[in-house]
């Protein structure tokens, strides 16, 4: 299992990944996110899915920018290339893996601005190549394990959050899904892009860096029920103690 979180907001864009991958009952580290700082824009891609793919992926698309004749000016045509990617791994090697009873699995979000771009932007492919853009409207998307990280998003995160309440959010986000998914852990690897800067950061945060922070977060929540109004839970106790 994966988690992969992309969040865009009016001062820039926020990728958050585990780095846990498990086959068998082998488990390493490895990074799911790859960032690409050229000389006329930069963007990072995040992927889940069969590790195999993923890679073949990366490693066709990076020969393609490689290839180049002129860098990309706008962020699609850098995700139809990648699109373009997957649907060359999948006529090789998708045959075979459904044959051996694997599904064909690779989600991708891609994030960025080049150039001629307005705006930074954030993109969602899908395992069959089409992608969508992730607007402002709700903007941010997981892959992997959206399940336990996606309440706290959709209760606290807009668009118009700055960079740092975004990364807070995010994280907490992360940590949902850690406590929840046994597949999903530290150390957890976050890009961060500032609109019109062309330039994209990368930094690993350790178990030990951030655990503070989510016993913090711990103690918060539980204070929190602790304090809600108890009209409609006493009646339903009174009720409880008239039937014992």
């Amino acid at each position: 299992m994966t988690f992969c979180l992309g969040m865009r907001v009016k001062d820039g864009l926020i990728g958050i990944s585990d780095t846990r991958v498990t086959a068998g009952n082998e488990v390493i580290t490895a990074r799911k996110v790859s960032t690409y700082n050229m000389e006329h824009g930069s963007m990072f891609l995040m992927t889940s899915g069969l590790r195999s793919v993923r890679d073949k992926s990366l490693t066709y698309f990076d020969d393609y920018i490689s290839n180049l004749d002129k860098p990309f000016n706008r962020l699609f045509k850098a995700v139809n290339a990648f699109s373009e990617q997957i649907r060359i791994v999948t006529k090789e090697d998708k045959p075979s893996l459904v044959e051996s009873g694997f599904s064909f699995d690779m989600h991708c979000i891609i994030g960025g601005q080049m150039r001629d771009d307005p705006e930074h932007q954030l993109y969602l492919v899908y395992p069959q190549g089409n992608w969508v853009e992730i607007g402002k409207g709700t903007p941010y998307q997981i892959i992997g394990a959206p399940g336990y990280g996606k309440p706290i998003l959709d209760r606290t995160f807009s668009y118009n959050d700055s960079l740092a309440f975004a990364l807070k959010v995010g994280y907490l986000s992360f940590d949902s899904t850690r406590i929840s998914a046994a597949d999903v852990d530290f150390p957890m690897d976050v890009v961060l892009y500032r609109k019109d800067s062309f330039k994209i950061v990368s930094h690993r945060f350790q178990r030990d860096d951030l655990g503070a922070i989510s016993d913090l977060w711990d103690s918060r929540l539980r204070e929190t029920i602790k304090a809600l109004p108890t009209d409609m839970i006493d009646q339903a106790l009174a009720k409880l103690n008239q039937e014992s």
